[in-house]
C-alpha cells in the first residue's frame, strides 16, 4: 500500500507537475519521497518525470520512471486507442507494488480526475485505487471556482479524502476566498508564473509559501 499524496489538476496544464517539484521541494527533508507519473501522454513533445527531475533536483531513487508512455498529446484513453493499447488501473497499481516500502509519494495525475483511461475507467478511479489524499491544482484566474468546486465535489463523492488546494498565477484573494468557503478545504499556496521557471525559484518559493502551516506533513508521516 503507498503512502503520500496524489496531485491532480482542475485540467490540463494547471500546473500539477510543477506543483508536484515543489513538494519534494518542500518536504524531501523530513522523509524520504518518490516522485511518480502513472500515465504519461504526447511523451515525444512532454516529459514530466524529466521535468520534475529537473525542478526539484532529484536523485534517482526519488523518481519511479515506470509507468505508461503514449504519443501523442490527447487525452490519455484516446492516445491509448491510437496507439493500439489499452489502459488497465491494475497494471499501473501493479507497477507501484514492487517500489512500496517507507518512502512516501507523491504521485501526478494525467489531466483533471474525471479524464478518461479506457472506457469504464477515469483518473479518479486510479485515485481510489491507490487510496491517496488528494492534492488539486487550480488556476488562480476567472473560472476557477467553478473548475475547482466541481473536482471538489467529484472527489468527494467518491469518499477520496483531500488534502487542500494549490492555485497558480497571479493571486486573487477573491477566487482564493471563495474556493476556501465554498469548496470548505484549505489553500496551501498561491505560486506565481515565473519566467524563467527553474530550480533554484521553485525550491526558494516551497520553503516560504506552500504549506506553510505544515498541514500536509500529518498525510505524508
Amino acid at each position: 500500500m503507498l503512502r503520500g499524496l496524489f496531485v491532480t489538476g482542475t485540467d490540463t496544464d494547471a500546473g500539477k507537475t510543477v506543483t508536484s517539484a515543489a513538494l519534494l521541494c518542500r518536504y524531501r527533508h523530513a522523509m524520504r519521497l518518490r516522485y511518480w507519473k502513472p500515465v504519461q501522454t504526447g511523451i515525444e513533445q512532454d516529459d514530466d518525470t524529466t521535468d520534475v527531475r529537473r525542478l526539484a533536483r532529484c536523485r534517482d531513487h526519488e523518481i519511479v520512471a515506470e509507468g505508461i508512455r503514449l504519443p501523442r498529446p490527447v487525452s490519455p484513453h484516446l492516445a491509448a486507442r491510437w496507439a493500439g493499447q489499452t489502459i488497465r488501473i491494475e497494471d499501473l497499481t501493479r507497477l507501484a507494488r514492487p517500489h512500496t516500502g517507507d518512502e512516501r509519494w507523491i504521485v501526478e495525475g494525467a489531466g483533471g480526475a474525471l479524464v478518461p483511461l479506457n472506457d469504464t475507467h477515469r483518473m479518479i478511479d486510479l485515485m481510489r485505487a491507490l487510496a491517496l489524499p488528494v492534492l488539486v491544482v487550480s488556476r488562480s484566474s476567472l473560472g476557477t471556482i467553478n473548475h475547482t468546486l466541481l473536482t471538489l465535489e467529484a472527489l468527494r463523492a467518491r469518499l477520496l479524502s483531500v488534502a487542500g488546494v494549490v492555485m497558480v498565477g497571479n493571486k486573487n484573494p477573491d477566487n482564493r476566498a471563495a474556493i476556501e468557503q465554498y469548496g470548505q478545504v484549505p489553500v496551501l499556496g498561491e505560486m506565481p508564473f515565473w519566467k524563467p521557471l527553474d530550480a533554484t525559484r521553485l525550491a526558494a518559493w516551497a520553503a516560504a509559501e506552500l504549506d506553510p502551516h505544515s498541514r500536509l506533513l500529518a498525510l505524508l508521516e
